[in-house]
């Protein structure tokens, strides 16, 4: 162990502060040496004494006092403030100026001299401190070397792990490096992997439009498309693939639209297959409305004022829900055309596709209507099948506009119904000419108002159907008219003119219930057979008229808007048959020169006059108009005139027969006596006159007979004046 007898340790210390901070105040003569010992040395003591020769100094507290009269308080005070410094900052800010102004005033060696004294004086304090602490001081000497010791062990193994870890740490910065390529590295793998990953996901969406196609996805597929180009393919435009695809996307979007036209012309033919039967079902369903509405009717007369169609009907029938659309028989599904209708949309050819799908329904149009129809043998289904074809058309049509918006127009809607219903009349027109039975333009009437009331429901307009029923109906009318005027003149032809001869009960009712004929005989005390005052042709012509009215009124069922039209028609047609069939026909009759066929037409005369009576008071009850006024049938006058025809010809007759029987009579007219009976012509004039009154006059009325017997005595006295006989004597 090294001697530390003369060591100070805390000398060293201050003499190292010293030279650290006066670099220029070493180890020279003004050096001095301090030697530490357990006790004071003789040595120590003199040189303390020789240096307080050379200098005198007293210390009080922390005050130096010069003996040099040039040393001031003031340098002094600046050492204490310096030495008091609590921190190295304010010791240098109080020391450098002071330092200075000792250079400035040329007071180096002052300060040095009062720089070393203040050390030598706490030089002195330590020293005294340490004599009085020399053991405990050595023995912490010892335990710092010991420490020292140590710390310079460690200081080596720090130096050995030093390098140690210095090696460790090439090798890791050499991992390091590895680690950072390596990262890179893996960083360019994921980037790759991410970019396959893309272009898979891509390559998976190009792909899924496909598999989305083939099952008919086809807005799924176009959603899918747009995807794939406004996400998928922007993430990865830099690479070859991605372009590839880009360019691809019209041909996919063409693709899709002509995939979704394909299944929209599939529907468009599956529907025009499909509109005869939906039309079927249109007009079933239109019929059981009719049926509903008449069980109404008959339940409560107040519902008679209510047609189908109308507000109330509407309302009472919406209890009853059926789809026409969707139903057992029929199921029209618009997925398609709705799908049709969003692609176009999102492909922004919207506009293009309407106008496109507009001319394949014209088309249809065009398809749907037959050149021409036939009702030979009186067959009209094939106009039956055409209107069930052009309801189920427009029904499609209506519901089409009704399901989309703004896609299927109004106008363009109505313009292809009132094609239709044109191209309709214009090929029935001809046919219904070539019609020549009532019956037939019934049928064609029936199917014409169960179309018109199917479509008035779908809010279509049909007036131009309301004006061809006028045209349907005249053409009615003139076949009844061409058909009971035959039937009229075959009865007026075939007639016996003789009193109708009754064998029962059952038959007089029946001739009672179609003649307008009130008998005075109580039904039950007459007894059969017995005779009617008319002949067979009077109920036969009662029975034909009563068919007509009911055949102008069967027009009108259903559905007919044009009541006064038929009233009307109906008025001029019976009076023209009235007069021109039945009238004209008796007359042409009353040329005959038999008696009997004279009385039978004005008996008949007489009947028809007082029917058409009667039918002119049926025509006002049955009047669409309520505030209707009397009509007027210009036959019933002219049955009246032609009675009066009637009764001259039977006065000509009978005095023709009255003539005859003159012709052959023998007078005397200058008797030579009285004759006491009548002559005999006379006598042969009254029996004849008795017979036929009895006979052939017995059905006339009684007023008719006296003008007979007033007309043939008149006659008689006229022929017997006018009749060549001699001249009597003159009584002068």
């Amino acid at each position: 162990m090294p001697d530390l007898s003369n060591f100070s340790f805390q000398q060293e210390v201050d003499k190292r502060r010293r030279l650290s901070l006066f670099p220029g105040v070493n180890g020279g003569p003004r050096a001095r040496s301090i030697r530490r010992t357990r006790t004071p040395s003789p040595k120590s003591t003199e040189n303390r004494s020789r240096g307080y020769s050379i200098f005198r100094y007293s210390l009080k507290g922390n005050m130096v006092s010069l003996d040099d009269p040039l040393e001031d308080a003031h340098l002094v005070q600046v050492i204490r403030q310096c030495m008091l410094s609590s921190t190295d900052t304010e010791y240098f800010d109080l020391l450098i100026p002071a330092i200075k102004d000792a250079c400035v005033q040329q007071r180096e060696d002052g300060l040095m001299m009062a720089l070393e004294r203040f050390a030598e004086d706490k030089e002195a304090e330590i020293e005294q401190m340490c004599n009085e602490n020399h053991q405990p001081f050595v023995q912490s000497v010892e335990q710092v070397l010991k420490v020292r010791e140590e710390s310079m062990k460690y200081t080596s193994e720090i130096l050995k792990l030093n390098q140690t870890i210095q090696k460790s740490t090439e090798s890791l910065a050499a991992k390091k490096k590895a680690l950072v390529d390596s990262r890179g590295t893996r960083q360019n793998i994921d980037e790759a992997m991410q970019a396959l990953h893309s272009s898979l996901e891509v390559l998976a969406a190009a792909n899924r439009v496909h598999e989305l196609l083939s099952e008919k996805k086809h807005y799924t597929a176009l959603r899918t498309l747009d995807e794939l180009h406004n996400i998928h393919l922007k993430e990865v435009m830099h690479f070859e693939v991605a372009k590839i695809i880009q360019s691809s996307v019209p041909a996919m979007k063409t693709m899709i639209k002509e995939a979704v036209m394909t299944d929209l012309n599939h529907w468009l033919y599956q529907i025009r297959e499909t509109s005869k039967l939906l039309g079927q079902v249109a007009f079933d369903q239109t019929e059981l409305r009719r049926e509903r509405q008449k069980e109404r009717a008959e339940k409560s007369q107040y519902f008679e004022l209510f047609k189908l169609n109308s507000a109330v009907e509407l309302v009472l029938d919406e209890r009853e829900e059926f789809d026409v659309l969707n139903n057992e028989n029929v199921m029209i599904d618009f997925t398609p055309l709705h799908e049709c209708i969003h692609i176009h949309e999102a492909l922004e050819l919207r506009d293009d596709f309407r106008l496109e799908y507009s001319d394949v329904r014209r088309q249809q149009k065009e398809l749907l209507l037959p050149v021409s129809v036939s009702f030979r043998e009186d067959d009209i289904s094939g106009l039956a099948q055409v209107l069930e074809e052009i309801a189920g058309f427009a029904i499609i049509e209506r519901a089409t506009m009704r399901r989309t918006q703004n896609f299927r127009s109004a106008s363009d809607v109505e313009e292809l119904w009132t094609s239709m219903c044109s191209k309709t009349i214009k090929i029935i027109t001809p046919a219904m000419q070539e019609v020549n039975n009532s019956d037939t333009i019934l049928k064609i009437k029936a199917i014409l108002s169960l179309f018109i009331q199917t479509m008035d429901t779908w809010s279509y307009n049909v007036d131009i159907l309301d004006a061809f029923l006028l045209k349907l109906f005249e053409r009615y009318s003139e076949l009844l008219k061409k058909q009971f005027s035959k039937d009229f003149v075959e009865i007026v032809q075939s007639d016996d003119y003789m009193p109708m001869a009754i064998t029962d009960a059952e038959e007089y009712a029946k001739v009672i219930n179609v003649s307008w004929f009130k008998d005075d005989r109580d039904a039950e005390e007459i007894q059969y057979p017995t005779v009617l005052p008319f002949s067979q042709m009077y109920p036969l012509c009662c029975i034909d008229l009563r068919s007509f009215l009911n055949k102008y009124y069967f027009f009108s069922r259903e559905y007919f808007h044009h009541p006064h039209k038929i009233d009307e028609t109906l008025r001029v047609s019976l009076d023209e048959m009235l007069k021109e069939q039945v009238c004209k026909s008796l007359h042409e009759r009353l040329t005959s020169k038999y008696l009997g066929q004279i009385v039978q037409i004005l008996i008949n005369l007489e009947h028809f006059e007082n029917a058409c009576s009667e039918l002119q008071i049926l025509l006002r009850d049955v009047s669409a108009s309520a505030h209707a006024g009397p009509v007027q049938l210009e036959a019933l006058e002219m049955f009246r005139n032609e009675k009066k025809t009637a009764e001259k010809r039977i006065f000509e007759l009978v005095n023709s027969k009255l003539d005859d029987l003159l012709e052959g009579a023998e007078y005397d007219w200058m008797p030579d006596t009285a004759e006491e009976t009548a002559s005999p012509y006379l006598l042969a004039m009254t029996r004849f006159l008795t017979d036929i009154m009895e006979t052939t006059l017995l059905g006339l009325p009684n007023d008719i007979k006296g003008f007979v017997y007033f007309d043939a005595l008149s006659h008689l006295a006229s022929e017997i004046l006018v009749s060549d006989y001699p001249q009597p004597p003159p009584l002068f």
